[in-house]
């Protein structure tokens, strides 16, 4: 409970916002053993909290919730129609961006059925997916990017990123053994979040550094 205080950043009667860290889920899992999660600690201090969008289990990060049913869907369709500017810090393998420091990534995702909960790109299938991507740092083999989700697909930036051969350090869906080993949790964390408030109609801004 003081852990779930402490990741507290914001709080009015109409929304939430909270720093999930990595490891913990957002939302309940299958399972006895899945169901300590981020939204269900914070119904328990606020009991009308509510679910308007997810972070990965591995991802850490700024997370949103609704006060109430209303909010609820006043946020969802604020999501949905791509109202929220939301940014995220990664480190990723190799050197992104030799030629420019900025772009984007256009391909198209589905889920991975025979080896869910992965996602692949799937050119004939996959729904359209776009992530904007500019550097921030670069040092020996990796580089520290940021990102912009500008769909929100399952593993987006994971996919996407792995997918032009610059995988996420640390994850382990998606990135070779040897990415993978190159740090101790997924290198991805969510740092920005701007939004107008669902009540007063003001834009609202919520940041988080990266830490690592």
């Amino acid at each position: 409970m003081q852990g779930l205080v402490e990741g507290l950043l914001y709080v009015d009667e109409h929304l939430l916002v909270l720093d999930k860290p990595a490891g913990l889920l957002a939302v309940p899992g299958r399972g006895a053993d899945k169901q300590d999660c981020l939204s269900e600690r914070a119904r328990r201090l606020w009991p009308d909290a509510l679910v308007v969008h997810r972070l990965d289990m591995a991802t850490s990060g700024l997370l949103l919730m609704a006060r109430g049913l209303h909010m609820q869907r006043i946020l969802s369709r604020a999501f949905a129609e791509r109202e929220v500017a939301k940014r995220y810090e990664a480190v990723v393998a190799g050197r992104l961006g030799e030629r420019d420091d900025q772009g984007a990534i256009a391909l198209p995702l589905m889920a991975d059925w025979p080896n869910r909960p992965m996602q692949k790109v799937d050119a004939a299938q996959g729904r359209p997916s776009s992530t904007r991507w500019r550097v921030l740092d670069a040092a020996g083999d990796s580089t520290r990017v940021e990102l912009e989700p500008v769909t929100g697909r399952t593993h987006q930036l994971r996919v996407h990123l792995q997918a032009i051969g610059h995988a996420i350090l640390g994850d382990p869906l998606y990135a070779p053994p040897a990415v993978q080993a190159l740090a101790p949790r997924l290198l991805l964390h969510a740092t920005a979040l701007q939004l107008a408030h669902p009540a007063s109609g003001e834009t609202v801004a919520f940041a988080s550094s990266a830490p690592f």
